[in-house]
């Protein structure tokens, strides 16, 4: 993959990418069991208006699909905008050479063989295949993809069946992926047939040039694109995609994800404990939670929360309210709306009375709203029941729920819609029961959200939601602020001082070169030391190994607790040494160190961890059991404001201790966020310089009162 290269190369501007005046097909040929035969028999029945020029030498000088074939793009009376190449590997770079030639703009490699074999003649291949795109400012999408519909420009260059037939109407949600297979049946022909129409498709394949965030770019730069749908295999570049997802939130284009690979364990061997809690899905989740990317499980729910974004009515709450004939119904959407953050809050006493002016006797005036079979076949009333509760200054989201229906009552619902802009997401269970071929897809074709089944309705409400409260808290925030009091070059001169993992000593250091409040501690080389250096601390103290090649102390048994006295200093020193020299050796001990004892608070865990896809990380949780058995922890890209610090404690299981439980006087949660902002400039700063970082424990002191750190490790990038 060429990641690194993808950040400093110019923005494309992909407009003829997808909307050529003219495309060439190298390969092109008649037969439709051949797969260049099939792209263009797709192209060709699509609808495609402009210039093809199909290329093969075999042909050369004959028709192909009814039109004069060339024996080389060289040949080509014009320079193509967008060129398919269909030819074996071995040859994919002379073609190449040959549409850079001719200033053809983009062309699209089909061909398979390159570095998704695993290979090394398939990765200096594809490696090829960049270095030619950056020499010559052609740009290129794949290789191993199946290409891309625009059914706004009614131009695709694909193989896939699910174009085949009358072309479908352009709709305003754009699908991109690296699957061919997958995103173009499992996200982009489901959504169709579930009435929700499409702007633009791409399957990037290898993403060896073009990926997925190109193409987001150019949609979300797109008049006629309003929500994304993604199928990520892999997301190319961390910190762009955070840029171009946050801009997506600024222009209110929703971002949807499926995120494959989730069950895969962090790329690399963890030497510190942080770096050993942090999975690489835990942190893609963070991250896509950050930057207001809407994660979801599976590809029906991609469509599924399109649907209801695609109308543009962001919910402003959480409280919904529904309309019912069934109260069986009524109760599980009640369950699964609250199971999942729902609320559903009583009418005003207006509405109520309203309600009751015109509904059937035996119906309620309660949320939801059970309006009876009665109302079966009054159209009028229906609409009037539904325009009623969205005028409701309680209620942010209308839910109408319908089951055997005639289709006067279905049709009332989208009145109602479209006289208020509340957002609202129909709830048709069973068919209409006078029209059976009125169905779900001519609901969807007026714009109204409709959705078959419950969960499915209630998840994508909350996504909704949960969305309009991200652009709420983000439509105002800036960049975050690097705190006062920090001293990067005095933190960076200590860990390239060290070249790889860290004393704790020095760890400390770096740490309160960014302003973090560290114990006070000397390094002892003799029990003299020892004694003296805590009788200047006074009261009790730690002893501690210095050594880089320990950095688990307790592992070692090399440290020594609540120590008082002349005598018992003497001893631990002693102790310490003999513990370190039998756990390790051959290890290098730098001497003891002599620490005050930390006073009591509440045991917090920090750390920073280099993630291969978004960089560095900070990671937060509660000490103790939440870490080493619950795994209680939160994560976010650094750097991060103390509302993103706030928030992150919110996420932990244990957050409630924080605020003090059972007697215990609450936490200085303020201190404790500063000291996370702090963290995160570190990692950010000196993201080149460390792997990994672990503060484990901080003692967070009661409200007021502070924070320390008692052990630290730092483990710097090696060369």
């Amino acid at each position: 993959m060429n990641d690194v290269l993808n950040e400093t190369i110019p923005k494309p501007e992909l407009k003829k990418f997808f909307n050529p005046a003219s495309v060439a097909l190298v390969g092109a040929t008649d037969d439709l069991s051949r797969f260049a035969g099939k792209v263009l028999m797709r192209m060709t029945d699509f609808g495609y208006a402009g210039k093809i020029y199909p290329v093969n030498p075999r042909f050369a000088g004959q028709k192909v699909r009814g039109r004069e074939c060339y024996a080389s793009v060289r040949d080509l009376p014009e320079a193509p905008d967008h060129v398919g190449v269909v030819v074996p590997a071995a040859h994919v770079l002379g073609i190449l050479e040959d549409c850079a030639a001719r200033g053809a703009r983009f062309v699209t490699v089909y061909t398979g063989g390159f570095a998704e074999s695993g290979t090394a003649e398939g990765k200096a291949l594809q490696a090829e295949v960049v270095a030619l795109a950056r020499r010559s400012g052609m740009r290129i999408m794949g290789p191993n993809c199946n290409g891309m519909i625009s059914f706004v420009d009614a131009f695709a260059m694909t193989t896939s069946a699910t174009i085949a037939g009358p072309r479908r109407p352009a709709g305003n949600v754009g699908v991109v992926s690296q699957s061919g297979g997958a995103g173009q049946v499992n996200v982009m022909w489901r959504a169709l047939e579930a009435g929700v129409n499409i702007s633009y498709q791409v399957s990037c394949g290898n993403s060896a040039d073009l990926n997925i965030i190109d193409f987001i770019e150019f949609m979300l730069d797109d008049a006629s694109t309003d929500v994304i749908m993604a199928l990520v295999e892999h997301i190319p570049d961390g910190r762009r995609f955070m840029q171009t997802a946050r801009r997506a939130a600024a222009v209110g284009k929703p971002i949807v994800m499926v995120k494959l690979g989730r069950t895969e364990a962090g790329g690399h061997a963890a030497a510190s404990h942080t770096g050993a809690m942090a999975g690489s899905d835990d942190v893609t989740d963070a991250a896509l939670k950050q930057c207001g990317v809407i994660r979801v499980d599976d590809c029906n729910e991609l469509y599924e929360m399109a649907m209801l974004l695609r109308a543009k009515r962001i919910p402003r709450g959480a409280r919904a309210a529904a309309t019912t004939i069934s109260g069986g119904n009524g109760v599980l959407l009640v369950d699964h709306g609250a199971a999942n953050g729902i609320g559903w809050p009583e009418y005003s006493a207006a509405t109520r009375a309203e309600l009751a002016s015109f509904l059937p006797k035996m119906a309620t005036t309660a949320n939801p709203t059970d309006v009876s079979n009665a109302l079966i076949g009054k159209a009028d009333l229906f609409r009037r029941c539904v325009e009623t509760i969205a005028a409701d200054e309680n209620i942010d989201i209308v839910i109408p729920t319908y089951t055997m229906t005639p289709r006067a009552d279905l049709e009332a619902a989208v009145e109602a819609w479209k006289s208020t802009t509340k957002p609202m997401a129909m709830l048709w269970i069973g068919k209409c029961n006078d029209q059976p071929e009125f169905n779900q897809l001519t609901i969807a074709a007026t714009g109204m959200p409709v959705f078959r089944n419950t969960l499915s309705c209630v998840k994508a409400v909350k996504a909704a939601i949960d969305y309009g409260r991200f652009i709420a808290a983000n439509a105002k925030r800036a960049m975050p602020e690097r705190p006062a009091g920090i001293d990067i070059d005095a933190a960076r001169a200590l860990v390239r001082a060290a070249g790889g993992t860290m004393t704790e000593r020095a760890s400390k250091q770096v740490l309160a070169a960014y302003g973090l409040p560290v114990t006070c501690e000397t390094l002892a080389k003799t029990a003299a030391d020892a004694v003296r250096i805590a009788s200047e601390i006074g009261g009790e103290v730690a002893l501690k190994i210095e050594s880089a090649d320990i950095p688990h102390k307790t592992e070692a048994g090399a440290i020594r607790l609540h120590v008082k006295g002349n005598a018992a200093v003497r001893e631990a020193f002693k102790a310490v040494l003999a513990a370190a020299k039998s756990y390790k050796p051959e290890a290098r001990l730098d001497g003891v160190l002599v620490q005050e004892m930390a006073p009591a608070g509440l045991e917090i865990m920090l750390g920073l961890v280099s993630d291969p896809v978004f960089g560095s990380v900070i990671v937060a949780g509660l000490g103790g059991i939440h870490v080493e058995v619950l795994r209680d922890l939160a994560y976010r890209v650094g750097p991060i404001d103390l509302m993103e610090a706030h928030a992150m404690l919110d996420e932990l299981r244990g957050r409630k201790l924080l605020d003090g439980v059972r007697g215990a006087a609450p936490r200085d949660i303020n201190a404790l966020c500063d000291l996370i902002v702090r963290l995160s400039w570190l990692g950010y700063d000196l993201a080149g310089e460390i792997a990994e970082l672990d503060v484990n424990p901080l003692i967070l002191r009661e409200q007021g009162a502070g924070a320390k750190v008692v052990d630290a490790l730092v483990i710097g990038r090696k060369g």
